[in-house]
C-alpha cells in the first residue's frame, strides 16, 4: 500500500453504466486506491462485461433491488475485503473520480469519519444541473441543517467516504433500497455523533450520465421530508426508529 497503511476500496453502485464506466475508471487515481469493487444492480446493458474487461472485482444481483440496495451489498462486500476507508463512486461520470485524494484524506489524517463532495461548492448549474434539482436540494438542506444542527452544503451528494468504523457502527442495512438512503445515512452519522466533512466537486450532467426523473426526485423530496420528520421524533423520544438504534 505504499506510504499507507489503510486499505482504500472504491464502490460503483452501477445500473445500465456501460457508457461510461470505463471512462470513470480511468480518470480514477490508482496510486490512491488498493481495490474497485463494481456492484451491479441487474443493468439492462454491457455494465457486467465492461467491468470485467476492466479486471474490476464485480457482485452481479440477479434482480434489481435500488439504489439504497446496492450500497448495502457495496458496503458489505468491501467491509468484507478488509476496507479501512469506503469510496462510493457514481460510475456514470457525473462525478470527477481524479477528487479521490482530496476525499480520502481527511479520513486518513484522522480528522473526520466522513467525507462527502459538495457539487453546491463548485457552481452545479455550470455542471449542468437541472435549476428545479438545484432549487430542490437547496430548500431541502436547509431544512435538513435546522433539523440536524449541522451547516453542510448538500445532503444529496453520491459521492463519499466512510471510515470502517462508520459502516461497522451505523445500521446501514435497516436503511430504505431506494434513494433516501444516502439521507437515513446522514441521520444515523448525526445520530450517532460522527463528524462530516465537505469538499467541493465538479459536476458533469451528460447525455449518459443518470439522472432521476421528475417524478422520482418528487418522491425522493419526501422521503427525505419524512427522514427528518422520523429522525426528531426519535431525538425527542416520541417513538422509535429501528434505523436509529445501535447494531446489537
Amino acid at each position: 500500500m505504499g506510504f499507507r497503511d489503510k486499505k482504500i476500496v472504491v464502490v460503483m453502485p452501477a445500473y445500465n453504466a456501460a457508457a461510461t464506466l470505463k471512462k470513470t475508471y480511468m480518470d480514477i487515481p490508482m496510486e490512491w486506491v488498493d481495490e474497485i469493487l463494481l456492484v451491479d444492480d441487474f443493468s439492462r446493458d454491457g455494465t457486467v462485461e465492461v467491468a470485467k474487461s476492466l479486471n474490476l472485482k464485480v457482485v452481479a444481483h440477479s434482480y434489481n433491488i435500488g439504489y439504497g440496495g446496492n450500497q448495502k451489498t457495496c458496503y458489505l462486500e468491501a467491509l468484507k475485503d478488509g476496507a479501512d476507508i469506503i469510496v462510493m463512486l457514481h460510475p456514470d461520470y457525473q462525478y470527477d473520480p481524479r477528487i479521490i485524494p482530496d476525499l480520502v484524506k481527511p479520513l486518513l489524517d484522522g480528522r473526520t469519519d466522513a467525507v462527502f463532495a459538495s457539487r453546491m461548492l463548485h457552481k452545479p448549474l455550470r455542471g449542468g444541473m437541472p435549476l428545479y434539482k438545484f432549487i430542490a436540494n437547496k430548500t431541502l438542506t436547509f431544512i435538513e441543517n435546522l433539523a440536524m444542527g449541522l451547516k453542510l452544503s448538500e445532503y444529496h451528494t453520491g459521492y463519499r467516504a466512510y471510515g470502517r468504523n462508520v459502516l461497522e457502527r451505523v445500521p446501514f442495512l435497516d436503511n430504505s433500497n431506494g434513494f433516501v438512503f444516502d439521507n437515513e445515512i446522514i441521520a444515523q452519522l448525526v445520530h450517532f455523533g460522527f463528524r462530516i466533512e465537505e469538499i467541493p466537486v465538479r459536476t458533469h450532467y451528460g447525455v449518459d450520465s443518470s439522472s432521476v426523473g421528475f417524478l422520482s426526485s418528487m418522491r425522493y423530496g419526501f422521503g427525505v421530508l419524512r427522514t427528518i420528520m422520523r429522525f426528531i421524533f426519535h431525538r425527542l423520544g416520541l417513538r422509535e426508529y429501528r434505523f436509529l438504534e445501535e447494531k446489537s
